[in-house]
Formats: C-alpha cells, structure tokens, sequence
C-alpha cells in the first residue's frame, strides 16, 4: 500500500520545460517508490497560466493574430469559458519575454501593444469579464501601446477587465526591479523609469504606490488607471480555480518547484504563495528547483523541509525517489 500522499505542484521552468512535464516526472520518481503522489501543476500569471488553467476548468482555447513585443505578427491562443462568458488572457502568449531571442531583448523598444489586441479579440468575443494573467513579459512600456491599441479600437465597450498579476511591486518601480531580465541596461532603466512617472502623470488615476501596479512592465497600472480594472494575485486566483486548498488538506507533504528559487519567489510568486498555506495548515514542504540563491535559502526559505537540484525529466524524476526515502 502506498506510504503516503505527496501533493506535486510546480511551476513551469522556464524555457525548459512546462509546468505538467515537471509535476509528471517528479510524481512518477514517487509512485516508483511507492508513495502517491497527486499532480497540480501550478503558475502564477505568467507564462504556462492558460495551460494550467485549461487543464483545469476546461473551455475552448481560441486564437488571435496580434504583434509580439517588437511588432511582428503572431497568434496568440486564449481561453474562452462559454457557461460565463469569461476570457482567459494570457500576456506572454503576446507580449512575452520568451517570444524574444536573448539578443532581441530591448526593454525600451519592447511594446504591449499586442496584449491591447488580445484584450480586444476578447471583447470582439462577446466576452462579459476578461482576466489577464500578467507575467513574464518583454515589456517595460507601463502599458502604453496596450493603451493606444484598446483606444484606436473603440475601448473595451462593456466587458469589464480583471488583471491578475504575478508580482507585487508598484507602477513606478517596474523598470527598477524587472528591466535588468528584460535587457535593460542601468542607463536604461533610468530612462525608462523617467518614461513610467512621465505616463503615471497623464494617466486619470495615479498608479504610482500601488502593490501589482508594475507587473507586466507596468501594464497593470496603466489598465487599472485607464479602465477600472481590478488587480489580484495571479497565484491565488490560479490556486483557487484549482481548488488548492481541499487537495492540499488531504496530503501530508507538498512539492513545490520551478526554475530558480530566489529572494523574487516570495515576491508574489507561486511557490511562496503554496508556502504560506501550508504553514497555515502545518503542512512540510519540499523545493525541487533547476537552480536556486544560496543566501536567499538560508535568508527566506529556511522553512523548507528539504530541497533538492533537478533540470531533466530524468533528474526530476531521481529528485522525487530519493524524496520518498525521506518521507
């Protein structure tokens, strides 16, 4: 009989494998081991959200041309919930970072408008709610060309606007915190961060001092000032539409993984948000990672109950045998 109920929810790494692969490899290490294991594959607003989320509530994914970050025309797919009337939106199917090549990566050139077209294939839709899932993005633009899309198409009519976002700092910040990883020199992020007060000043609303207000390179801000739209946790909206908690109060163990754990994955990120409900609950918690900070280990994560290095479906699924000796 299997010795214990292990719930397996990592995110996706990065670049390298989707959030399901990682959550099927580890959780198959387990079960050779003979403990069950249970597969959430998770993400927090950024890229892999839609694939996650269509796993779980189902809908039919759409699709819809639009531009990438550097104008060039692509199509970007998106969930429709028909029995609501929902648009599930992802910003890095079109503004996303991993759209880019490294050496394409240019934080100042980088547009959202793109996102503005999906929101607006959403509305075309006849879609009565939009949520956009905001991470891991290209951009740095405070949402100006998303702006500039929406409004040369007529605005968003009646359909109102959810952004659930996948980091906490403020508008102002954005190009600060997030313009390094999007190939913004320190001259730059100067520049652009000049460039996010300049649009927070003509904006109806001041977005500058708001938490999430800076995800997507400040898209989130530029939406909630321009149409109202209503900020959130990408990780707990995503933990709730996969009922999180019940299936977490049924395991005596939780994994959770991704591609670098950091300082940054306390900062609004799924993995912290799992690690806070499961304290909650008393819950041990184990990390299997492609890489991590050692100081940020000892500094934020000492909580963890083990933690473990692992980049391939092979090495993944080693991770979680040698995690069922400990268990």
């Amino acid at each position: 009989m299997p010795a214990s109920r292990v719930l397996v929810a990592p995110d996706a790494f990065k670049g390298t494998l989707c959030a399901a692969e990682v959550a099927s490899a580890v959780a198959g290490g387990l079960r050779a081991a003979r403990v069950e294991a249970e597969e959430c594959p998770v993400a927090d607003g950024g890229e892999g959200t839609i694939d996650v989320l269509a796993q779980a509530l189902g809908g039919e994914l759409r699709s819809a041309s639009c531009s990438d970050p550097l104008g060039r025309a692509i199509e970007a797919e998106w969930l429709w919930l028909g029995d609501t009337r929902t648009a599930l939106l992802e910003m890095a199917r079109a503004s996303g970072l991993a759209l880019l090549r490294e050496e394409e990566r240019d934080a100042e050139r980088a547009s959202s408008a793109g996102t503005g077209q999906l929101i607006l294939a959403a509305r075309d839709a006849g879609a009565e709610q939009a949520i956009l899932a905001i991470g891991g993005t290209a951009t740095s633009d405070g949402g100006a060309g998303a702006l500039q899309t929406i409004e040369a198409g007529g605005g968003l009519g009646p359909m109102k606007l959810r952004l659930v976002c996948d980091v906490l700092p403020p508008f102002e910040r954005a190009a600060e915190v997030f313009g390094p990883q999007k190939g913004a020199s320190p001259a730059a992020v100067e520049r652009l961060t000049a460039r996010l007060h300049e649009l927070a000043a003509r904006l109806p609303a001041d977005p500058r001092g708001l938490a999430m207000t800076g995800a997507g390179g400040g898209l989130a801000g530029g939406l909630w000032a321009t149409y109202r739209a209503t900020l959130s946790s990408g990780s707990d909206f995503v933990l709730d539409a996969l009922d999180f908690d019940r299936r977490l109060a049924r395991a005596e163990a939780v994994v959770v993984g991704e591609g670098c754990l950091d300082g940054q994955s306390l900062d609004g990120k799924i993995a912290g948000s799992i690690l806070a409900r499961a304290r909650a609950r008393g819950t041990t918690v184990h990390a299997i990672v492609g890489s991590l900070d050692a100081e940020a280990l000892e500094r934020d994560w000492r909580e963890l109950r083990s933690v473990q290095l692992a980049g391939t479906p092979q090495e993944l699924w080693q991770a979680g045998e040698r995690l069922a000796a400990k268990l």
